[in-house]
């Protein structure tokens, strides 16, 4: 590795904001309760999978090259040099066995920070150009087209007039519309490029009930990817462009709030991370989709009836949404307003499994045969519900929970709660 690479990779950590990531760094005490938590650690059974295991890689080389001791005495504090090994073995840990969930913080003794750790791994990683390279191409794709999959603007709007037409010949939502770059509207409405390639379904169900809502909305054929994969390869330039693009958009158009659709990393990476990475505060409102249809549902904008919804339902909770993003009740006040019966998952909730596609991992090939592997505790926790559809307001976990649905024969559907929801819309 490069010397002028490893200098800026060490300045992360010589230079910090504030004094958080030093704080972290110097709490964890070793004690391991963290690998209880962890569906790494839990299905490989391997030591170096522990999440204190990941924070030590960081630590140790702020011991190596930010104290006296391990300038002087590296070995007495067990301190490492940032060398070939040592960058392949982060790259391993920090990327290919952490979807930075935040479940073993929840367990941690001491509340250590290991996510935030663990991206400042992912930082000092992408300054050395280290960041795998499915991974890149993701992000490389949202920088120079505005969406992760790279969907030309001819093709995202064919498919929006496509389910508007469908839409449209469904009893009820004849006058409906998807409305596009319409400028002036309340709400500027954002998907994860998902949807408009393998599940535009999900788009017309969100369209159904801000049509039923009376909603004044609009999509931008520009920028309508919620996501940030820039957020998980640790390259703060990039993720801050990626963003600097969809706040751009929202005064473009004049919009007064943004609805993050159903990605749990794209809510947390715009509406709670965004400022800290960016250095500002937006000007305009952000929420997301969840906490808009319970605004609808609790008002009386929208009517449910929960009868036209006649199977057995369960939630995954998706980690930035309900864990590191606090809308447990808000989630499941909505959910059990659409569908009859609802059995929860054990754990569930603030406690749920990650179900192994987040942190990135989804975007990355090299790892697709752990990935697989590691979620067949969610695999496992799906079937021991005996529901006949999982509910998940993510589509991330979407893709991954059908992977796993697959892989693991569940027999399952998986839908998102938009479809839910619209499913059991009472019109008139």
């Amino acid at each position: 590795m490069e010397k002028e690479l490893t200098e800026k990779a060490l300045d992360i950590l010589r230079h910090p904001a504030d004094s958080k990531l030093i704080t972290h760094l110097n709490a964890c005490v070793h004690c391991g309760l963290c690998g209880t938590s962890c569906l790494f650690f839990k299905t490989l059974d391997d030591p170096k999978y522990i999440p204190g295991k990941k924070v030590d890689l960081v630590s140790s080389l702020y011991r190596r090259y930010c104290t006296t001791i391990g300038k002087v005495a590296p070995n007495l504090v067990h301190a490492r040099d940032l060398d070939d090994a040592m960058v392949e073995e982060m790259v391993d840990s920090l990327y290919g066995a952490c979807t930075m969930c935040g479940r073993c913080v929840k367990h941690c003794s001491i509340g250590v920070d290991i996510p935030f750790i663990v991206r400042t791994g992912r930082r000092m990683l992408a300054t050395m150009g280290m960041v795998p390279k499915t991974l890149q191409a993701t992000v490389d794709a949202a920088v120079n087209t505005g969406n992760n999959m790279g969907i030309p603007e001819d093709e995202f709007v064919d498919t929006i007039q496509w389910m508007e037409e469908e839409m449209q010949d469904e009893e009820g939502f004849e006058t409906a519309t998807i409305p596009l770059n319409q400028p002036g509207k309340d709400i500027l409405y954002t998907l994860n490029p998902r949807e408009p390639k393998f599940f535009p379904l999900s788009i017309a169900a969100a369209a159904k009930i801000f049509h039923a809502a009376g909603e004044s909305w609009t999509l931008s054929t520009k920028m309508y990817d919620v996501t940030n994969y820039g957020y998980f390869s640790g390259n703060d330039a990039e993720a801050t462009l990626i963003a600097q693009h969809m706040y751009d958009e929202v005064k473009n158009l004049g919009s007064k709030t943004l609805v993050l659709g159903e990605c749990g990393h794209g809510s947390r990476a715009l509406r709670w991370e965004s400022p800290n990475y960016m250095h500002q505060t937006p000007d305009f409102e952000m929420t997301t989709l969840v906490e808009l249809l319970e605004k609808y549902i609790r008002s009386g904008r929208i009517k449910l009836d929960k009868a036209l919804n006649t199977k057995k339902y369960t939630i995954h909770d998706p980690c930035n949404i309900t864990r590191n993003g606090g809308l447990f009740n808000t989630l499941r006040f909505v959910v059990k307003s659409a569908v009859p019966e609802l059995i929860e998952m054990d754990p569930y909730g603030n406690d749920n499994f990650c179900c192994g596609g987040g942190g990135g991992m989804l975007a990355m090939s090299e790892y697709n045969e752990r990935r697989l592997k590691v979620g067949k505790i969610k695999a496992d926790q799906i079937a021991a519900t005996g529901a006949d559809v999982v509910i998940t307001p993510c589509h991330n976990c979407v893709d991954q929970l059908m992977q796993l649905d697959h892989t693991y024969k569940l027999g399952v559907e998986i839908k998102s709660v938009a479809e839910v929801v619209a499913d059991a819309l009472v019109m008139g």
